[in-house]
């Protein structure tokens, strides 16, 4: 009984983010290689790292005037209506299928960039060809779950707009039920995204771990996040602070090599050492929750060994206690 005993390991926040500020420091500086921060910054790039860009779709009908239109388009302009409404369906489709492809590559570089930290390497064909099966069941899970929760705001904006519809014809909807109505879609939506946000994260190391599937690795995170609640929890505040330093950081660096941090592969790379950073802390938080989500259990690098040594994952068991080199506890 290792709560009895006084054994069960000690959950931590702010060890294993120096801990990972060192594997930082092993995987792209001792020593520094060119080539492998390319590389790696290609994984980081995969798995929706896009350094200090921001993505924005200006809209060129945003003030289209049709009476003034008359003027400046052809008279033969109405002929081509029908086809500007089947342009704009293709469009919209295209824009859907990019979408899809680009969640599906953010799957897949999720394993690929996490390989590149836990094997200390740069590759990418091999980590992509390896785990090709948990990448796609990583896919297809999230985009049921995208699926489903628009089918979910879908209905619950349905149900708000025909609640707000038949109290105002009823004349009993009151300021305070539409104000709480609203807190509660706020506090509900929120709260998913959370959830979802928190679990997805911890999902990959389970899946690269265990080389099991989706659904599989959900469970065991969701049951992992409820019988630890307080030290999920000390960890998301801690990394809303960390992500504000990484925005504020990137920021900096944004303005500081005018804009060329902005772009994505490029801003990708310069700011590698954060991203690396990040993604390492994450895995040495679920490294002390024992062997089964520890992603070293299988391969560790030697350099990594003094890091990953300095706090064992797991309880010293029976046989850890008086090793075979050791004489027994009873013996003088």
């Amino acid at each position: 009984m290792p709560g009895v005993n006084g054994t069960e390991p000690k959950i931590e926040i702010f060890k294993p983010f120096g801990e990972a500020f060192e594997l930082t420091k092993k995987i792209l500086f001792q020593p520094f290689d060119l080539m492998k921060w390319l590389v790696i910054g290609f994984a980081a790039l995969l798995s929706g790292h896009f350094g200090g860009m921001g993505i924005n779709f200006p809209s060129p009908f945003g003030n289209f005037q049709p009476r003034q239109a008359k003027h400046i388009l052809p008279s033969h302009f109405d002929q081509w209506q029908p086809w500007l409404q089947i342009t704009i369906a293709f469009l919209a489709l295209l824009l859907f299928v990019v979408i899809i492809a680009l969640m599906w590559l953010k799957a897949r570089g999720n394993f690929i960039f996490t390989d590149c930290i836990v094997r200390n390497r740069a590759a990418i064909i091999e980590p992509w060809r390896e785990y090709r099966k948990e990448g796609n069941s990583y896919f297809l899970f999230f985009l049921a779950i995208m699926l489903g929760v628009l089918v979910l705001v879908a209905i619950m904006l349905a149900t708000f707009i025909a609640r707000g519809w038949l109290g105002h014809h009823a004349r009993e909807m009151s300021p305070i039920t539409f104000i709480g109505s609203l807190l509660f879609l706020f506090v509900f939506w929120v709260s998913i995204s959370i959830f979802i946000g928190v679990v997805s994260y911890f999902m990959v190391p389970v899946m690269y771990r265990r080389r099991c599937r989706a659904l599989e690795a959900f469970r065991a995170v969701t049951l992992l996040i409820a019988h630890n609640l307080g030290s999920f929890v000390l960890f998301c505040l801690f990394g809303i602070v960390l992500v504000l330093a990484v925005l504020m950081i990137g920021t900096i660096v944004t303005c500081a090599t005018c804009c060329l941090a902005a772009l994505p592969y490029i801003g990708t790379v310069i700011l590698l050492p954060l991203f690396v950073c990040l993604r390492a802390f994450g895995l040495l938080f679920l490294h002390q929750f024992g062997p089964d989500y520890d992603v070293w259990v299988n391969f560790t690098p030697l350099e990594f060994l003094p890091v990953l040594s300095s706090a064992p994952p797991v309880p010293p068991t029976s046989t850890a206690l008086n090793p075979p080199d050791s004489p027994p506890a009873s013996q003088a």
